[in-house]
């Protein structure tokens, strides 16, 4: 689709990203728009692509507190949330708060511990709080997860349940870098790391702001009902066990929110919802055993789907 002027503030921040991140600007450009839409973000790859550095620079840019978890199998909910400790001092319990409280949180490989663990980030992600030992306590904000699972080593691992995965807004995959940017990387690597020179191109006070100016973009109803269409297909698409809920509608109206705002807009477009749609719903699809034997993709159905839809193209009339 044809790109127009881009926001000056999020195209300094993706400048910014990509001092780190060279040859990523789809993956850098996906994860602001969930970040700018208040979701978060699952990126599933193989090790040593780059993830982690990317989300550094994403929170080193907005000026965000960064936290990384690695999750492994005897990790318990309390290493992530925090934990109530006794204070014999002052005779009471102290809440000592875990990583999770933080803006910008790196949950690295998230399918290698236990459900029980996993679904301590559930309550966080969607209600920006924590309940410990009876008290809620809540989220800074802004607040944005990245989570990271491995799509090759499944020895040891707890697969995400459906619950989980619809919390995700986007999901997505990072890829290995072309040969000439895979030189570019080992050129920088040669000299300091870039990410220490990174610089914060907005504070977490803008980027709020940001985030509210988002929610005004207009969305018409031939749009919304262009949404439902496309989520209601993936409910009765041959081949779908379980298609996208209503929050798959809600996700992909707010993505292309933030899409549109990204680039310079005040209103949605058909072409948003056609880019951002397999990003969006891919992961909130079920396929039945026989589609999957038959080598067919969450990706696919969705974009067959959107072929198979007619396109708005004026605002309806009542």
């Amino acid at each position: 689709m044809a790109r127009e002027q881009m926001n000056p503030t999020i195209e300094k921040i993706l400048i910014n990203i990509e001092k780190v991140m060279i040859g990523k600007r789809n993956v850098a450009e996906l994860s602001l728009i969930a970040l700018l839409a208040g979701g978060h973000v699952l990126l599933e790859d193989v090790p040593g692509v780059g993830k982690t550095m990317m989300v550094r620079a994403l929170a080193k840019s907005v000026n965000a507190n960064f936290r990384r978890i690695q999750f492994t199998p005897d990790l318990l909910p309390s290493d992530v949330t925090g934990i109530s400790i006794y204070n014999p001092k002052e005779m009471e319990f102290e809440f000592r708060p875990g990583p999770l409280m933080g803006n910008i949180i790196l949950a690295d490989e998230i399918n290698r511990t236990s459900p029980k663990t996993q679904s301590a980030l559930l309550e966080g992600m969607e209600e920006a709080s924590v309940t410990i030992d009876g008290v809620t306590h809540r989220l800074q904000k802004p607040f944005f997860v990245m989570a990271t699972q491995n799509p090759i080593e499944y020895e040891g691992t707890y697969p995400l349940p459906e619950a989980q995965l619809d919390r995700f807004l986007l999901k997505m995959k990072m890829g290995y870098p072309e040969v000439d940017e895979e030189i570019e990387v080992l050129n920088r690597a040669q000299k300091v790391p870039p990410i220490e020179d990174l610089y914060s191109v907005i504070d977490l006070e803008g980027l709020i702001a940001l985030q509210k100016e988002i929610k005004e973009v207009y969305v018409d109803e031939t749009i919304k009902r262009y949404i439902v269409d496309i989520v209601n297909q993936t409910r009765r698409f041959p081949g779908v066990y379980l298609g996208a809920s209503p929050r798959g509608s809600i996700a992909l109206m707010k993505a292309a929110q933030a899409y549109a705002f990204m680039y310079g807009r005040d209103f949605c477009l058909p072409d948003d919802i056609q880019y951002l749609a397999p990003f969006v719903l891919s992961h909130r699809i079920i396929l039945k055993s026989e589609a999957k034997f038959e080598g067919i993709t969450a990706e696919e159905i969705v974009n067959r789907v959107i072929m198979r839809l007619p396109v708005p193209v004026q605002r309806l009339v009542k």
